[in-house]
């Protein structure tokens, strides 16, 4: 096992470190969350947990490689944390992701339609705030805050962590943006929220490997 992820191990979900900015980060989404849904603007509410259920489908997979391994997982969070909810996920990323959902929804265009530089909007977003979230990711694992231990998910070889790591976040996240109805926004969010959530039963309250 790596030095990094026994650290990331030994505070795994140790309400000990609890720090009550994560109140006033926590008033932050639900204030946003509750104003999208005052203006009615549903599809970046159902955009937004898209997004966030696609990382933590990300969260639980990257908890099983180091469950399997017993070496490290892909990526881990062995810093500083109120919460360390798995072992590369705290509770500050989380309501990252929370926000980040319906933050990248806010530049679209009306028209789905619309092309820059040739290419359609959405992907062309998809492309920008992919690769923003890679750099900034970058910076984290530089720093130490967020570490890798593989190196094929690492800056010297960084289409993995581009694709699956952020692309399809944002893709998901367009997709179910621009679905015509709420009913079909709400199955597609329910079908990923259904995933998780059996997911962390079986594995993590089951189980126990995550």
């Amino acid at each position: 096992m790596t030095d990094s992820a026994s650290q990331a191990l030994s505070i795994l979900r140790d309400t000990s470190n609890f720090e009550w900015y994560v109140i006033p980060f926590l008033l932050v989404v639900i204030y946003i969350y509750h104003n999208e849904i005052r203006l009615k603007n549903y599809s970046a509410v159902f955009a937004g947990l898209a997004l966030w259920g696609c990382d933590w489908f990300n969260e639980i997979w990257n908890a099983l490689v180091f469950h399997f391994t017993q070496y490290a997982p892909v990526w881990g969070t062995p810093g500083d944390s109120a919460y360390v909810i798995l072992i590369g996920l705290n509770i500050e990323i989380s309501l990252m992701f929370l926000l980040m959902g319906v933050a990248c929804t806010i530049i679209l265009p009306e028209d789905r339609r619309m092309k820059i530089l040739g290419i359609p909007n959405r992907l062309f977003f998809a492309i920008i705030f992919t690769t923003l979230a890679v750099i900034v990711e970058i910076i984290l694992n530089a720093i130490g805050a967020l570490t890798w231990e593989y190196s094929w998910w690492s800056a010297r070889f960084p289409w993995l962590l581009w694709i699956f790591g952020y692309f399809y976040f944002f893709v998901v996240a367009y997709l179910v943006y621009d679905m015509r109805t709420i009913r079909a926004k709400a199955i597609t969010v329910g079908a990923i929220f259904a995933v998780d959530i059996a997911s962390l039963v079986i594995f993590m309250g089951v189980l126990g490997w995550i």
